[in-house]
Protein backbone atom coordinates (compact mmCIF):
# COMPACT_ATOMS: atom_id res chain seq x y z
CA UNK A 1 0.00 0.00 0.00
CA UNK A 2 2.74 2.41 0.91
CA UNK A 3 4.03 1.67 -2.21
CA UNK A 4 1.18 2.64 -4.54
CA UNK A 5 0.79 5.88 -2.48
CA UNK A 6 4.60 6.66 -2.90
CA UNK A 7 4.01 6.20 -6.27
CA UNK A 8 0.57 8.15 -6.58
CA UNK A 9 3.08 10.96 -4.72
CA UNK A 10 5.58 10.71 -7.15
CA UNK A 11 3.02 11.32 -10.34
CA UNK A 12 1.98 14.12 -8.25
CA UNK A 13 5.07 15.77 -8.17
CA UNK A 14 5.47 15.45 -12.03
CA UNK A 15 2.23 17.32 -12.27
CA UNK A 16 3.49 19.78 -10.35
CA UNK A 17 6.72 20.31 -12.37
CA UNK A 18 4.78 20.39 -15.84
CA UNK A 19 2.13 22.83 -14.13
CA UNK A 20 5.25 24.55 -12.35
CA UNK A 21 6.71 24.14 -16.43
CA UNK A 22 3.56 25.68 -18.17
CA UNK A 23 2.92 28.53 -15.94
CA UNK A 24 6.93 29.74 -16.30
CA UNK A 25 6.41 29.26 -20.45
CA UNK A 26 3.05 31.27 -20.62
CA UNK A 27 4.28 33.90 -17.76
CA UNK A 28 7.85 34.47 -19.73
CA UNK A 29 6.37 34.33 -22.85
CA UNK A 30 3.03 36.51 -22.76
CA UNK A 31 5.76 39.54 -21.09
CA UNK A 32 7.90 38.98 -23.51
CA UNK A 33 5.07 39.08 -26.45
CA UNK A 34 4.03 42.16 -24.34
CA UNK A 35 6.75 44.17 -24.38
CA UNK A 36 9.16 43.05 -27.49
CA UNK A 37 6.08 42.92 -29.69
CA UNK A 38 3.18 44.55 -28.53
CA UNK A 39 1.01 41.25 -28.28
CA UNK A 40 0.46 38.77 -25.60
CA UNK A 41 -1.01 35.16 -25.25
CA UNK A 42 -4.79 35.89 -24.02
CA UNK A 43 -5.01 32.50 -21.75
CA UNK A 44 -1.71 33.48 -19.64
CA UNK A 45 -2.99 34.99 -16.90
CA UNK A 46 -6.67 32.63 -16.71
CA UNK A 47 -4.52 29.44 -17.52
CA UNK A 48 -1.68 30.31 -15.03
CA UNK A 49 -3.74 31.12 -12.31
CA UNK A 50 -5.88 27.79 -12.46
CA UNK A 51 -2.64 25.80 -12.50
CA UNK A 52 -1.11 27.68 -9.56
CA UNK A 53 -4.48 26.72 -7.27
CA UNK A 54 -3.72 23.01 -8.81
CA UNK A 55 -0.12 23.15 -7.88
CA UNK A 56 -0.84 24.30 -4.29
CA UNK A 57 -3.30 21.90 -3.68
CA UNK A 58 -1.49 19.12 -4.73
CA UNK A 59 1.48 20.02 -3.00
CA UNK A 60 -0.82 20.35 0.23
CA UNK A 61 -1.39 16.52 -0.45
CA UNK A 62 2.13 15.60 -1.05
CA UNK A 63 3.38 17.78 2.15
CA UNK A 64 0.64 15.76 4.00
CA UNK A 65 1.88 12.18 3.01
CA UNK A 66 5.34 13.10 3.87
CA UNK A 67 4.62 14.56 7.16
CA UNK A 68 6.05 18.14 5.92
CA UNK A 69 3.62 20.97 7.43
CA UNK A 70 5.05 22.68 10.24
CA UNK A 71 3.32 22.27 13.74
CA UNK A 72 3.99 23.18 17.36
CA UNK A 73 5.26 20.16 19.13
CA UNK A 74 6.79 21.55 22.62
CA UNK A 75 3.74 20.06 24.82
CA UNK A 76 3.29 16.79 22.65
CA UNK A 77 6.82 16.07 23.01
CA UNK A 78 6.98 15.85 27.07
CA UNK A 79 3.85 13.96 26.94
CA UNK A 80 4.53 10.03 27.27
CA UNK A 81 3.90 7.30 24.14
CA UNK A 82 0.05 6.81 25.52
CA UNK A 83 -0.23 10.66 25.63
CA UNK A 84 1.13 11.19 22.01
CA UNK A 85 -0.99 8.16 20.54
CA UNK A 86 -3.96 10.35 22.30
CA UNK A 87 -2.93 13.99 20.84
CA UNK A 88 -2.45 12.12 17.53
CA UNK A 89 -5.68 10.64 17.05
CA UNK A 90 -7.85 13.55 18.03
CA UNK A 91 -5.75 15.93 15.96
CA UNK A 92 -6.38 13.12 12.89
CA UNK A 93 -9.79 13.29 13.75
CA UNK A 94 -9.97 16.79 13.81
CA UNK A 95 -8.17 17.10 10.53
CA UNK A 96 -10.70 14.43 8.79
CA UNK A 97 -13.24 16.89 9.73
CA UNK A 98 -11.74 19.74 8.25
CA UNK A 99 -11.29 17.59 5.42
CA UNK A 100 -14.30 17.12 5.42
CA UNK A 101 -15.62 20.45 5.53
CA UNK A 102 -13.72 21.59 2.59
CA UNK A 103 -15.38 18.50 0.61
CA UNK A 104 -18.75 19.48 1.16
CA UNK A 105 -17.59 23.48 -0.02
CA UNK A 106 -15.65 22.49 -2.74
CA UNK A 107 -18.48 19.90 -3.87
CA UNK A 108 -21.15 23.20 -3.46
CA UNK A 109 -18.69 25.12 -5.17
CA UNK A 110 -18.20 23.41 -7.92
CA UNK A 111 -21.57 22.95 -8.61
CA UNK A 112 -22.81 26.34 -7.83
CA UNK A 113 -20.14 27.35 -10.72
CA UNK A 114 -20.07 24.11 -13.34
CA UNK A 115 -22.25 26.51 -15.77
CA UNK A 116 -20.23 29.48 -15.27
CA UNK A 117 -17.41 30.22 -18.02
CA UNK A 118 -14.30 31.76 -17.83
CA UNK A 119 -14.24 35.35 -19.22
CA UNK A 120 -10.99 33.89 -21.92
CA UNK A 121 -10.99 30.72 -21.98
CA UNK A 122 -14.80 29.88 -22.09
CA UNK A 123 -14.41 26.93 -19.59
CA UNK A 124 -16.29 26.24 -16.56
CA UNK A 125 -15.24 27.62 -13.37
CA UNK A 126 -16.09 24.27 -11.52
CA UNK A 127 -12.69 23.78 -12.66
CA UNK A 128 -11.11 26.21 -10.27
CA UNK A 129 -13.14 24.36 -7.08
CA UNK A 130 -12.88 20.80 -8.05
CA UNK A 131 -9.02 21.58 -6.57
CA UNK A 132 -10.81 21.09 -3.79
CA UNK A 133 -12.54 18.78 -4.00
CA UNK A 134 -9.54 16.50 -5.38
CA UNK A 135 -7.35 17.72 -2.02
CA UNK A 136 -10.04 16.99 -0.02
CA UNK A 137 -10.23 13.17 -1.40
CA UNK A 138 -6.57 12.37 -1.19
CA UNK A 139 -6.15 14.11 2.12
CA UNK A 140 -8.96 12.36 3.67
CA UNK A 141 -7.48 9.20 2.22
CA UNK A 142 -3.96 9.98 3.86
CA UNK A 143 -5.31 10.76 7.01
CA UNK A 144 -7.21 7.81 7.63
CA UNK A 145 -4.88 5.12 6.42
CA UNK A 146 -2.80 7.13 8.72
CA UNK A 147 -5.02 6.77 12.08
CA UNK A 148 -5.68 3.22 10.45
CA UNK A 149 -1.66 2.33 11.35
CA UNK A 150 -1.81 4.60 14.66
CA UNK A 151 -5.28 2.68 15.38
CA UNK A 152 -3.52 -0.91 14.55
CA UNK A 153 -0.26 -0.40 16.24
CA UNK A 154 2.26 0.36 13.02
CA UNK A 155 3.46 3.65 14.05
CA UNK A 156 6.73 3.14 15.79
CA UNK A 157 7.02 5.51 19.22
CA UNK A 158 9.32 7.58 17.52
CA UNK A 159 6.99 8.53 14.57
CA UNK A 160 3.91 9.74 17.17
CA UNK A 161 5.13 13.51 16.70
CA UNK A 162 3.77 14.08 12.79
CA UNK A 163 5.32 17.26 12.07
CA UNK A 164 8.55 18.49 11.27
CA UNK A 165 10.41 20.90 12.42
CA UNK A 166 11.67 24.19 10.88
CA UNK A 167 15.30 23.94 8.78
CA UNK A 168 16.21 26.69 11.50
CA UNK A 169 15.43 24.69 14.61
CA UNK A 170 16.84 21.87 13.00
CA UNK A 171 20.49 24.14 12.62
CA UNK A 172 19.94 25.40 16.01
CA UNK A 173 20.22 22.26 17.75
CA UNK A 174 22.73 21.19 15.94
CA UNK A 175 24.66 24.44 16.48
CA UNK A 176 23.78 23.90 20.32
CA UNK A 177 24.87 20.11 20.32
CA UNK A 178 28.20 21.31 19.40
CA UNK A 179 28.50 23.96 21.39
CA UNK A 180 27.54 21.70 24.46
CA UNK A 181 30.03 19.34 22.88
CA UNK A 182 32.75 21.53 22.74
CA UNK A 183 32.47 23.04 26.50
CA UNK A 184 32.36 18.97 27.19
CA UNK A 185 35.76 18.40 25.72
CA UNK A 186 37.35 21.53 27.26
CA UNK A 187 36.46 20.29 30.36
CA UNK A 188 37.96 16.56 29.93
CA UNK A 189 40.88 18.88 28.59
CA UNK A 190 41.54 20.87 32.11
CA UNK A 191 40.86 17.63 34.13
Amino acid sequence: MNQWIDRCCTAVEALIAAALAVMVVLVFGNVVLRYGFNSGITVSEEVSRWLFIWMTFLGAVVALKEHGHLGVDMVVQKLPPIGKKICLAVGHVVMLYIVWLLFQGSMAQTRINWDVTAPVTGASMAVVYLSGVVFSVLAAFILALDLLRLLTGRIADSDLVMVQESEEAVQLQQILGSQADARADAQGARQ
